[in-house]
């Protein structure tokens, strides 16, 4: 039996997918355990028994840890640089080294994005894992802007002199010892690294405890089913976008039924609307099983939710590593891009038209859905941490 302490920033993107890899985990008689800014986040994920060790640092949507709308680019990366990820890392690093000491684990699995992880487990001698929600920092993005790749090592080498081992080398967002990408080449593209420790286990979408209820009896079998989403993190930015969505769906409706969600009640909810359902949350799984095509602003998990379906998209990002991953989508042939800015309603309906017409994104999205079942996601996930914490204990795996 090993431990395993899994450090996440308090963020529904980066805790989902290290869930079912802790209840895998867990189920094959490990000790597992969580250190997060969030408690409560991730008892309501990863459910009300998990054992958590609580960590100071800043709460999206909390005073001083909302970022402006507006902002896009360079401007929207420095900003979640400086104002949330570098002082997340601060704030937690007493936190993971407390969690550390009192669980006493074999193995760190730290976020990609919870730098604390890494390097208070560089510091304490310890094994550590990186678990990579994104794939966009696996395709080069900084490649054509080096000001931008030396700001942030330059940000990370601070950060090791304050909470790290001074002597460290390795980038806390690439372990040296294993990294694990929620994701695939066939998704990422040809410039997907390999290397020994780096294992592409696909989408962990397995454990998750239910989600909210769902009006399943308003559903038309007789119409093709699109999902709206921008994720979780979105709402403040999504009010235009979704009413454009709403007006080309709406177009439509004599062939296509819709849900779009809505969770910060820009648009007026209708339950009773049989042609486009507008709710404040959905259960995205499973109702991904009915979609035949998903709207979304080209976050990881959603892109990858959706693909895990075979279900093609259109994309529509907004910030941060979503243009990476719209530009993955599109350049799989699995979905057509627009801008989430400017987008209009007669454009989405024809990017909505494309994807549901055009037999060769369902294809692509059903290609990258079989590469995605056979990378094996929690499972192939949980099996090479018990590798690691074997080779650092000399024990034996078990794998179920």
């Amino acid at each position: 039996m090993s431990g395993f302490l899994f450090v996440v920033p308090p963020l529904v993107g980066h805790v989902n997918p290290a869930v079912g890899v802790a209840a895998r985990l867990a189920a094959r008689g490990h000790r597992v355990a969580w250190a997060c800014a969030d408690p409560a986040l991730v008892r309501r994920l990863a459910g009300e028994d998990a054992e958590v060790f609580a960590c100071a640092g800043p709460v999206p949507g909390a005073d001083g840890a909302v970022r402006p709308p507006d902002l896009r680019g360079a401007e929207a990366l420095k900003f979640l640089w400086e104002w949330y990820l570098v002082p997340l890392a601060d704030a937690m690093a007493a936190g993971v080294r407390s969690a550390v000491e009192r669980f006493r684990p074999d193995v760190v699995v730290a976020d990609q994005q919870a730098f604390a992880g890494a390097l208070v487990a560089e510091r304490l001698g310890l094994p550590w894992a990186t678990s990579a929600t994104t794939s966009a920092e696996f395709t080069g993005a900084y490649d054509g802007m080096p000001k931008v790749a030396e700001w942030l090592r330059q940000r990370l080498a601070e950060l090791r002199a304050r909470i790290g081992d001074p002597a460290g080398t390795a980038d806390p967002r690439y372990s040296p010892h294993l990294l694990l990408v929620f994701s695939t080449p066939e998704l990422i593209g040809p410039q997907a690294p390999l290397g020994q420790r780096i294992h592409y286990v696909g989408p962990s979408l397995d454990d998750r405890p239910g989600g909210p209820g769902f009006p399943w009896g308003r559903l038309d079998p007789g119409r093709a089913k699109v999902l709206v989403t921008l994720g979780t993190a979105n709402a403040d930015a999504g009010g235009r976008f979704l009413a454009e969505c709403r007006s080309a769906l709406r177009e439509r409706a004599d062939r296509v039924q819709s849900v779009l969600v809505d969770p910060g009640a820009t648009l007026p909810a209708d339950l009773a609307d049989k042609d486009v359902l507008v709710l404040r949350s959905v259960p995205q799984l499973p109702l991904l099983e009915r979609m035949d095509a998903v709207v979304c602003h080209a976050g990881h998990n959603t892109v990858c939710e959706a693909l895990w379906h075979g279900v093609p998209l259109v994309v529509a990002p907004i910030r941060d590593d979503q243009p990476v991953v719209a530009a993955q989508v599109v350049d799989a042939g699995a979905g057509v891009r627009v801008r989430f800015g400017r987008v209009t309603a007669p454009r989405l309906g024809a990017a909505l038209d494309t994807v549901l017409h055009d037999r060769a994104y369902r294809a692509a999205a059903m290609r990258v859905r079989t590469a995605f079942r056979a990378a094996g996601g929690a499972r192939a996930a949980a099996t090479h941490l018990e590798r690691l914490a074997v080779g650092s204990s000399g024990g034996t795996t078990e794998s179920r």
